[in-house]
């Protein structure tokens, strides 16, 4: 029997994969690039497999593969996830929610539009530990991690910022003719 990896070990295990990865683009020469392409053709070659994987999957296999953590990243990674965008990141805030809660902070995904999700955070951090450029960092990094194919990830806090508000022309004319009558 093979022994199997638990999460920390695959994390452990990829972070070595990209070290491993950023030495050979560092190391310039043909034998960099062949490695670079066995590398590609490898993932493309899993990937496809994944993909036939989906193929025979009914709806409940696919949902169960796609909320593994592994198996989210892999599929995320070759494009096959059966979750929308918006679901992941949905699911990825949720996750992040118990980190927050001690600083005071919500995080909602407002939408996504345009390849970019935008989200409102509620709350803030006075008193907590935590900056608020953390917290912001954290929720983009959250929902990257979940969904790459978006462009962009918008962070903005409270609700949507209020219009600039206008003097009314007759109040600036009164002031002149105040200001006029003094002189």
């Amino acid at each position: 029997m093979v022994d199997r990896l638990d999460d920390a070990a695959v994390r452990d295990r990829l972070t070595r994969v990209d070290e491993l990865l950023d030495r050979i683009e560092r190391t310039p020469g043909p034998v960099t690039e062949s490695a670079l392409d066995a590398v590609r053709a490898l993932a493309e070659v899993y990937g496809e497999g994944l993909a036939r994987v989906l193929d025979h999957a009914d709806a409940d296999l696919a949902g169960r593969l796609g909320a593994d953590e592994l198996l989210a990243h892999l599929l995320v990674l070759h494009g096959l996830h059966p979750d929308p965008p918006e679901r992941r990141a949905r699911r990825a805030l949720d996750g992040l929610r118990p980190h927050l809660d001690p600083t005071g902070v919500d995080a909602e995904l407002v939408g996504i539009a345009a390849g970019t999700a935008r989200i409102r955070l509620s709350g803030s951090c006075r008193g907590c530990s935590a900056s608020a450029a953390t917290v912001e960092q954290a929720v983009v990094e959250s929902v990257r991690s979940v969904a790459p194919e978006l462009d962009d990830v918008e962070v903005t806090w409270g609700s949507e910022a209020p219009e600039p508000s206008l003097v009314p022309v007759e109040a600036l004319l009164s002031r002149m003719s105040v200001r006029r009558g003094r002189s």
